[in-house]
């Protein structure tokens, strides 16, 4: 059975950095594309960075410049390093592997307030 559990999310001032975590148990991620999408209040969920097993990355470009999605498939992990926070990256992030079928975790929240 597939199982993603993140951590890290907290409650960051605009300008703050995160570093989200998520760690995977019952699949081997070297050989999956994995993602983080988030959900914010009353708005449907959407893409936030993926990386490709071979280590390709991509990003809305709401977090371009911002956001760095890295793998360590030793530690069978996936990492989202968001800085500059704004308020309008407040959402509870998930953490996706794109098997068959997709699996998720369960999010963690991220506010970003002053």
């Amino acid at each position: 059975q597939v199982q993603l559990v993140e951590s890290g999310g907290a409650l960051v001032q605009p300008g703050g950095s995160l570093r989200l975590s998520c760690a995977a148990s019952g699949i081997d991620i070297r050989f999956y594309a994995m993602g983080w999408y988030r959900q914010a209040s009353g708005k449907q969920r959407e893409l936030v960075a993926t990386i490709t097993w071979l280590g390709t990355t991509n990003y809305a470009d709401s977090v371009k410049g911002r956001f760095t999605i890295l793998r360590d498939n030793a530690k069978n992990s996936v990492y989202l390093q968001m800085d500059s926070l704004k308020p309008e990256d407040t959402a509870v992030y998930y953490c996706n592997v794109d098997s068959q079928p997709p699996a998720w975790g369960q999010g963690t929240q991220v506010t970003v307030s002053s």
